[in-house]
């Protein structure tokens, strides 16, 4: 990577007036995370492939003024409720909330000003590890409650990337946290699209939604659909066979995993188009959103340029979309409650 995002990143100021502190967490073998204070952000990840290639996987920007420009949430911690919530509206105990509409009037990853749009404390660090840490005040873009968060980045010597979530709230509250990477295994520069990876997903369920995101139905079963990923296939095999898809422009859909799961088993596999670089997805969240870049056009690139659709895929650990209006779905209940702890991992385990 010709861009040191260490320097670029903090030679501009940020929203605040101040300069983003940048954390770099570095293993034994090789391998280099970049994060950073501002949305508490992965900014890049670095393997140290057998070849002696340092590949970068992540997609990202290179300076302050591009990444608050982009809309893409790359790399972002989202929140307080990822996906999104049906025209900004919920109930808790027979009391109606409405809170920030920031996309097809509905709420998306936590409002206009949600998490991703604001400095966190950096609360400890080490060469390993760092751990932010926000209070967002009650009533933060309609939300109930003072939620205490924090988000811990841990590195492994085994090339394995852990996100550790945990919140307290004084109301009950949605809560709803996941990191927005955006990964293409073949490195970020490279001209290649996410369709030709190779991907697997364990789960037997898939929610389907409207033109805007928002669920109308019910779960689906994956079998006989293009969203059966359960032997893995490239992604572009079933590439726009049906409507769901058409909608979305590709796929941007929650998967549900089952409950009584063994949580320390990857519920996604994700293998580069030149087998070089593998990734398993390990997390104890209920489900998870694939999202194959379909509105990155336009996205700026770290090293100049502009992104393209499709540049790279995310899988993003969460609720599924629109929970609070959904008490019936089989998952863990997505309001957090006082004396509750939310409490949530994802491992992306890199093999190279």
């Amino acid at each position: 990577m010709k861009t040191d995002i260490v320097k670029t990143m903090s030679s501009q100021n940020a929203f605040d007036g101040q300069p983003a502190h940048l954390v770099e967490l570095t293993n034994q073998a090789g391998m280099r995370v970049v994060l950073m204070d501002i949305g508490a952000t992965w900014l890049s990840c670095r393997l140290p492939l057998a070849s002696g290639e340092l590949r970068e996987v992540l997609l990202g920007m290179g300076t302050m003024e591009d990444f608050m420009r982009q809309t893409s949430y790359m790399g972002v911690t989202v929140g307080r409720y990822a996906n999104r919530i049906a025209n900004g509206f919920f109930s808790i105990k027979d009391r109606q909330y409405h809170v920030s509409t920031n996309q097809a009037g509905n709420c998306l990853h936590g409002g206009r000003l949600g998490l991703d749009k604001r400095r966190w404390q950096i609360a400890e660090q080490s060469q390993y590890h760092v751990v932010f840490s926000t209070v967002s005040h009650d009533g933060d873009q309609g939300f109930p409650g003072e939620l205490s968060i924090q988000v811990t980045y841990t590195l492994t010597e085994h090339h394995g990337v852990t996100i550790s979530y945990e919140a307290t709230t004084t109301h009950a509250t949605p809560c709803n946290l996941t990191n927005h990477a955006y990964f293409n295994l073949l490195g970020a520069n490279s001209e290649a699209d996410c369709h030709q990876h190779w991907l697997k997903v364990a789960a037997n369920q898939y929610l389907p939604t409207t033109d805007k995101g928002i669920p109308f139905g019910e779960l689906m079963d994956v079998t006989g659909s293009s969203f059966d990923f359960r032997d893995g296939k490239v992604i572009a095999k079933d590439w726009m066979v049906d409507q769901q898809q058409r909608m979305a422009k590709g796929y941007d859909h929650s998967f549900l995993f089952s409950a009584d799961r063994e949580v320390y088993l990857p519920v996604a596999e994700v293998v580069s188009p030149d087998n070089k670089v593998r990734m398993n997805v390990i997390t104890n969240k209920p489900a998870m959103q694939l999202y194959t870049g379909n509105w990155l056009a336009g996205t700026p690139k770290r090293e100049g340029g502009e992104y393209r659709d499709f540049s790279g895929l995310a899988l993003e650990t969460q609720f599924l979309p629109d929970s609070p209006n959904h008490p019936e779905w089989p998952q863990p209940d997505c309001i957090l409650h006082p004396k509750q702890t939310y409490h949530y991992f994802t491992t992306y385990q890199f093999e190279c």
